[in-house]
């Protein structure tokens, strides 16, 4: 699995970059196979203004399906890359689970 991380509005420092990088690792590793690259896009929306604005975007390339994109916007990036990489799991587990449904009942 190669993973890309890029920044829009802020340095990427080596605390983000690491904590992205283990948080994924940790929630994707169960299907890590299934998945060939991650891409992730963390943004500073409003800038110095503050408020619910920092955002980020994963965007999962599969073997043989379609990519998955998952985008969360908090005031926290940390909460927000929290967010989206728990919903890139439940959402490539469903995935996954409906693919293994399909082969097995065409088999049938």
């Amino acid at each position: 699995m190669q993973l890309d991380i890029q920044t829009n509005g802020f340095t990427l420092t080596e605390g983000i970059r690491s904590y992205t990088t283990q948080r994924l690792q940790f929630t994707l590793d169960r299907n890590d196979q299934q998945i060939t690259h991650v891409s992730v896009h963390l943004a500073d929306i409003n800038g110095p203004r503050g408020g619910v604005d920092k955002r980020c975007k994963i965007n999962l390339t599969l073997v043989g399906q379609n990519n998955i994109v998952i985008e969360d916007t908090e005031a926290d990036l940390y909460v927000a890359i929290d967010r989206a990489s728990e919903r890139c799991e439940r959402t490539l587990t469903r995935r996954l689970e409906r693919s293994r449904e399909f082969v097995t009942s065409s088999m049938a």
